[in-house]
């Protein structure tokens, strides 16, 4: 390691670009979700405001777009040889601007807050990852850094996976809002459609008919008891315990006819050592259990979507780099913990790169009003350059 890099603490923590500036330009781009909101702006005009900025200060830059108008940007400036490769990862879209109390793509300074529509998600943490990278790609670094911007991130995570085809990396940030704790594990979740079947008969002739409906509600309450399980059991160091809902029910024709099925939308939240098999196994006992005693009860199963848990050791090279940054910027050492929702951060795990989330204080997000606080903001970044600065030589 190159220990001058190191040797003052005020260079160290040095950023060379206003992060404050930088997410006022990215607010005032629309960059909502279309698979949130059909006919939404996408990301294409925001990934080319934040391509041309990243090239104007010496990025190489690669433009990934397998769906039309939905691109992500990646970014790298080379290091000089044997050095370790850092990936800066933060998603480009936001939610709708539908409800947003005030002008959501103005952004608003007030009270040492920034408020406007992805300030808090994830904007602050776009702006503080490019000011960061820039930073430190302009002092001597041996290991590549990267910074990917990605599309979809609030719908299907399409743009992470795209980058994973054509890029990885020793480590990773993502720069979810974490309110500057360290984030090193997230649940997981998958999605199963448990389908009761029944038999359609005019509402006259319950001899004909079997009520896929009614049927369905033993399932209903084994779901409940399953929940009320699940918080009596195993607990997960840091993530606690696993857990389930029913979503959605679909099923009926008509006031006058009995159901001939019946779907429910089952999500499970997963925690590690939990999986869609798991919650497969669990659905399959209790709707076996019903059938071994009611034998016109008839199911199927449909598995959806699966995200697996996140969790990397507290001892990860990347963990401790970003400790000892947050420690030399901030005088203290933050938080580790986990977070109850799924990020992008376990698609990287699974692709070999270890990471992480940090990010900035604030609140508001997907709501009336978002904001982050524009101190955080500041420290945020410088924290970020000394880990881009430390762990990439």
């Amino acid at each position: 390691m190159n220990n001058s890099l190191n040797t003052s603490p005020e260079t160290a923590h040095a950023i060379i670009e206003d992060p404050a500036a930088l997410l006022q330009d990215l607010v005032r781009i629309d960059s909502v979700n279309p698979g949130l909101v059909p006919g939404a702006a996408g990301e294409a005009a925001i990934a080319s405001f934040t391509a041309s900025w990243l090239e104007s200060r010496g990025f190489e830059i690669t433009r990934l777009e397998s769906t039309p108008d939905r691109p992500s940007i990646v970014a790298v400036a080379p290091g000089t040889g044997n050095g370790k490769t850092l990936m800066f990862n933060g998603h480009l879209d936001t939610v709708t601007l539908a409800g947003y109390d005030g002008s959501p793509l103005e952004p608003k300074i007030e009270d040492g807050r920034m408020y406007g529509r992805g300030t808090f998600d994830m904007k602050a943490g776009i702006a503080a990852m490019m000011v960061a990278a820039a930073s430190a790609a302009a002092r001597p670094h041996r290991g590549d850094i990267i910074v990917a911007l990605v599309a979809d991130e609030e719908f299907a995570s399409a743009g992470t996976e795209e980058v994973l085809r054509h890029f990885t990396a020793d480590a990773a940030v993502i720069s979810e809002p974490s309110h500057e704790d360290i984030v090193i594990a997230h649940r997981g979740f998958a999605w199963i459609d448990v389908t009761v079947h029944g038999v359609a008969a005019h509402g006259s002739r319950p001899d004909l008919g079997i009520d896929a409906i009614a049927k369905a509600g033993r399932f209903l309450t084994g779901i409940d008891d399953l929940a009320r399980s699940l918080q009596r059991g195993p607990s997960h160091s840091i993530l606690g315990r696993g857990s389930i809902h029913a979503s959605l029910i679909r099923g009926g024709e008509e006031l006058s006819s009995y159901p001939a099925q019946c779907t429910i939308s089952v999500e499970r939240r997963t925690v590690p050592g939990e999986s869609a098999d798991t919650f497969e196994s669990e659905l399959a006992a209790i709707l076996d259990g019903i059938a071994a005693t009611d034998p016109d009860f008839r199911y199927t199963l449909a598995r959806g979507l699966e995200r697996h848990p996140f969790e990397v050791p507290s001892a990860e090279p990347i963990v401790l780099s970003v400790l000892s940054a947050a420690e030399a910027v901030n005088g203290k050492v933050p938080v580790l913990r986990g977070e109850p929702f799924w990020t992008d951060a376990a698609l990287m795990l699974e692709a070999g790169i270890p990471g992480l989330l940090f990010g900035v204080d604030g609140g508001g997000a997907h709501a009336a009003t978002e904001w982050i606080e524009l101190d955080s903001l500041d420290r945020v970044s410088r924290i970020l350059a000394l880990t881009a600065v430390n762990f990439c030589n």
